[in-house]
């Protein structure tokens, strides 16, 4: 049943790290129990022109686990080591991440019905916890502007989330203040991307040109049953597409084409199997991170969040295991993972939402110029300007070396990061951290 309350978690300030201990939440929406967990940012300034930015992290997957993945992997205050993070996002913002939607990570169904099918559903869940975290969350409460960053299949989470949370401010329902949503190598179109993987591979000489016929070939049966709304359908042909491209390119790494498959640093929340199709690709997701952060030290993201994190919390449920991915709920997903997110887009845009685009050089799974194409299909009155317009190089610290390029028109802003794959804080935390200045204007120096 739905009883539980708002919860604060007080005592546990050494894990955190902070001057401040965060707050996590589990909250019941019907049957779903779903886990958040805040963090203030102990650099916090404000001004009345420039008020404290609050980030909601929206993890991809279909499956994974923001508050492990996104927290510890990525962006959050510490490692997975327990160590302090030198760039995480809380050094210009307040960070909430949350394992969403229901089955994912610490939240839970109490049974099986709960569990989304849609991006849709997932964003009215979403939608019912902003309405608490507006009330509960001092920060929020008061004014701090939220912006939804996302990460991979995160990205489609995020912009039906946001044209929901915004129909909801105009209907006096939320009140809040959605500054903008940003989407990492997100899975808006995956049309475009599946067309974009031949090119992509034969220029950087993973596949050879009998190869990459046949997959346009099959990127192209993709696009067919896209188009006639056969979603399931194409999201096997889409997984065949993929396993197709790892037994020709010599087992190329679709996170990041630099890498085989398995050395990407990101995924490893468990260990990667192609003995089932969707097991194969939720694991190698699961897989990529974790590896990089495990070889500097003994901990792993499921030994902490099985173990020393779900201790501190004490609100988990004794039988619930943290698994990095759940193909359940990327099972559950599986009428919707193909269908194109791209009016959501438009839709942000046309109420002036703030739309920001980066995309890693490296990845292929969600490629630069799979991103670049579905952009152009926007409808946006300002798409031709903003096409029409010089990219600006952008620098990290003293450095001369270029990591970055950017594109701005009114509200809609793309970063292409150099030298990064599909995860791009892991792959390139500073300018990463400088992006994040950029997106959400903090007034942090």
């Amino acid at each position: 049943t739905c009883s539980l309350p708002y919860i604060r978690w007080s005592s546990h300030r050494s894990l955190a790290g902070e001057s401040e201990a965060p707050l996590v939440f589990l909250v019941c929406v019907a049957e779903a129990h779903l886990f958040w967990w805040y963090y203030k940012s102990p650099q916090r300034v404000s001004t009345p022109s420039t008020p404290w930015p609050t980030v909601l992290w929206l993890q991809g997957g279909p499956g994974a686990s923001g508050v492990g993945i996104g927290n510890f992997l990525e962006v959050g205050p510490l490692d997975v080591h327990l160590n302090p993070r030198n760039s995480t996002w809380l050094q210009k913002a307040d960070l909430i991440f949350v394992d969403n939607p229901v089955g994912v990570g610490y939240s839970y169904a109490e049974n099986g019905s709960a569990l989304v099918t849609s991006d849709w559903e997932a964003a009215a869940d979403a939608t019912a916890l902003l309405k608490a975290l507006a009330t509960e969350v001092p920060a929020l409460r008061e004014g701090s502007p939220l912006f939804l960053v996302a990460e991979s299949y995160g990205g489609k989470y995020a912009v039906t989330l946001g044209v929901s949370a915004v129909r909801a401010i105009r209907a006096g329902e939320l009140n809040l203040t959605l500054a903008g949503v940003a989407l990492g190598d997100s899975f808006i179109s995956p049309e475009d991307f599946a067309l974009s993987y031949a090119p992509l591979l034969l220029d950087v000489s993973r596949l050879d040109d009998n190869a990459g016929d046949a997959a346009k070939g099959k990127a192209a049966t993709v696009k067919e049953q896209i188009a006639v709304g056969q979603f399931a359908a194409a999201w096997n042909s889409w997984t065949d597409l993929l396993l197709f491209i790892e037994s020709k390119s010599a087992s190329v790494d679709t996170y990041n084409f630099l890498l085989e498959a398995g050395m990407d640093p990101v995924s490893a929340a468990s260990s990667s199997s192609v003995a089932a199709v969707s097991n194969a690709q939720t694991m190698k997701y699961s897989t990529y991170l974790s590896r990089k952060e495990v070889a500097s030290g003994p901990n792993t993201i499921s030994g902490i969040m099985n173990g020393v994190i779900k201790e501190k919390l004490k609100i988990i449920p004794s039988n619930l295991t943290w698994q990095g991915i759940s193909e359940l709920v990327y099972n559950a997903l599986v009428n919707d993972i193909m269908k194109p997110r791209i009016d959501e887009v438009d839709e942000l845009l046309s109420y002036g939402v703030n739309v920001t685009v980066y995309n890693g050089q490296l990845d292929v799974i969600c490629s630069t110029i799979g991103a670049e194409a579905w952009v152009q299909k926007l409808k946006w009155d300002g798409l031709k300007n903003f096409t029409s317009l010089p990219r600006q190089p952008l620098y990290c610290g003293s450095s001369k070396v270029t990591q970055a390029f950017v594109r701005s028109y009114k509200n809609l802003h793309f970063y292409w990061i150099l030298q990064a794959g599909h995860f791009v804080p892991a792959d390139q935390p500073c300018i990463a951290l400088s992006m994040i200045s950029s997106i959400t204007q903090s007034p942090a120096s």
